[in-house]
């Protein structure tokens, strides 16, 4: 009990930190739910936007309990830019590794590419076809006919020639919300 009375106002605070990150959490999930549906966006890009958004809360929650529970700011200000510093240094020295988060990012704003599709990358080396199970943010994941998950950098698919072919329910949530959008056009007329 000494313990609780001891840091009663840090348990608050973190209790409050992490209260607000679950609510702020549970708009953007259904901010982004609302927008990838007036955009016709699929699910999976709608999956990426939540990944990405966790981890950036996840990283303000951390600094913001790290705060709470006594760290000094300057160590902080000192972690946390040298942290960047060996970040950015790693980046800069392996452009590999900006490039695919780069071309991952290409893929995902402006790729006709869902998951679920049949695709053929046209290498002249190693063709690879199959289905897309997964794009992140280093890799793009591809399901063979034979069933092997092949994993190819997304630098080299947004260099290469592809092909797709787009899967039945990537046509049906196309083609319901092309039918959606006739309807409103034919009410705004």
């Amino acid at each position: 009990m000494e313990i609780i009375e001891k840091y009663n106002l840090q348990i608050l605070e973190t209790v409050i930190v992490l209260a607000l990150l679950v609510l702020i959490n549970f708009a953007i999930r259904k901010w982004s739910y609302r927008i990838a549906q007036k955009f016709h966006l699929g699910i999976e890009r709608r999956k990426i936007t939540t990944k990405i958004v966790n981890l950036i809360l996840v990283l303000i929650g951390t600094i913001s309990i790290m705060g709470i529970w006594g760290l000094d700011q300057k160590e902080l200000f000192v972690f946390l830019t040298s942290t960047l510093t060996v970040l950015g240094i790693g980046f800069f020295a392996s452009w590999s590794i900006l490039s695919n988060i780069t071309s991952g990012l290409l893929l995902y704003f402006n790729h006709p590419l869902h998951i679920g599709d049949y695709i053929k990358i046209l290498e002249k080396e190693a063709p690879v076809e199959g289905t897309l199970k997964d794009i992140s943010m280093f890799f793009m994941h591809i399901e063979t006919p034979e069933g092997e998950i092949i994993t190819i950098p997304n630098s080299v698919v947004t260099q290469k020639t592809i092909s797709v072919r787009t899967s039945k329910e990537n046509k049906l949530s196309s083609g319901k919300l092309e039918i959606k959008n006739e309807k409103l056009e034919a009410l705004n007329e």
